[in-house]
């Protein structure tokens, strides 16, 4: 028996491992050496070949050891606490340009000529009565439709103490000017038979108990606003997810006892709901109405708005816009429409 040795000078060679072969070896160490001697020279060819290294190779022999190209995770420690004081909050730079000659970051207070670039002077803000002069004048100038919507954008601040926030609100007001050529459609629940006739005499459309739900849910009739007395309002349950958020609820006053005041209400009451948060987009009157009617549409709905967080907090209304329907926007002060707070004497 005998072993096939592949020298690097590219000799073969067959070695016998008894010793009645014809080229034998003194002892088995010496079989051995010559056994890695062999190997330790073929190592290179071996492992360009994609063979496995071989641990009894001679330690001197360069090895090709994979790279690593990419970096190790760092660990976290999760028992390390930050302290709370070392944080320091950034505050916001606030800039004064109360008796500077011009504002900051701006070219003047006020552009000379007609035509001029807007971001290089701050935004001017009208007084309303001038905001309104100026969207009649608009209309009369680019020869517009003179019925047409008058919008208000209001961006509220809906902030309150110790990082609470007024919830979104839907509200209905009495406009003392309608703008409506057509009343609502008022939907009255009820199981009371003589409930049911005063609602109908007060003009609502619809009055009945638990039959009107699935004719509602069916689409068989609809309303613009829907009003119930508390002893029906458990059995309205299935109408939720379908009227949603005209549902009859005591915080919209559409829930009570007083059928006729709230039929007076929602046949012609102007609904407006806070959208996106903090912005409130509504119509308020049409251009063609007197000056004095639309502030005074205004003024009702700005009230209205201010009167769902506590005057204490702070003005409501960040910013406030009134546009028609093809003019464009004007920013406007509010502060005018609403009553001033009452200061308490000191004693």
């Amino acid at each position: 028996m005998g072993v096939w040795l592949y020298f690097p000078c590219g000799t073969v060679q067959c070695v016998s491992l008894f010793s009645h072969g014809p080229a034998t070896f003194p002892d088995m160490a010496t079989c051995t050496r010559t056994v890695w001697k062999v190997l330790a020279g073929c190592q290179r060819q071996l492992l360009r070949a994609g063979a496995p290294a071989y641990t009894g190779a001679s330690q001197t022999t360069p090895r090709n050891l994979p790279v690593r190209t990419f970096a190790a995770v760092k660990t976290l420690k999760k028992d390390k606490k930050e302290d709370p004081a070392k944080e320091e909050k950034k505050e916001e730079r606030v800039i004064d340009d109360t008796n500077r000659h011009k504002p900051y970051g701006k070219t003047a207070w006020a552009p000379v000529d007609d035509v001029y670039i807007m971001r290089y002077y701050p935004r001017t803000i009208y007084d309303i009565a001038e905001a309104i002069d100026m969207l009649k004048n608009f209309q009369m100038l680019d020869f517009t439709p003179h019925k047409q919507p008058v919008y208000i954008d209001l961006r509220l601040n809906m902030k309150l103490e110790k990082k609470k926030k007024v919830d979104p609100f839907v509200s209905t007001v009495h406009l003392p000017h309608p703008f409506k050529t057509e009343m609502n459609k008022v939907l009255v629940f009820t199981e009371d038979a003589n409930q049911a006739k005063v609602a109908q005499e007060n003009g609502a459309a619809f009055a009945g108990g638990v039959e009107l739900i699935q004719q509602i849910l069916d689409d068989e009739i609809s309303a613009d606003f829907y009003v119930a007395v508390p002893d029906i309002l458990t059995k309205l349950v299935p109408l939720k997810n379908k009227l949603r958020k005209k549902f009859p609820k005591s915080k919209r006053d559409s829930v009570g006892i007083n059928i006729p005041k709230m039929l007076e209400l929602f046949k012609t009451g102007h609904e407006y709901m806070v959208e996106s948060d903090c912005y409130v987009r509504t119509q308020i009157a049409t251009l063609d109405m007197p000056k004095e009617q639309i502030l005074a549409n205004l003024q009702t709905i700005l009230i209205d708005v201010c009167s769902h967080r506590p005057a204490n907090m702070g003005p409501f209304i960040e910013r406030a816009i009134i546009a028609s329907h093809t003019s464009e926007a004007l920013w406007f002060k509010n502060e005018d429409l609403l009553p001033k707070p009452v200061e308490k004497k000191e004693e």
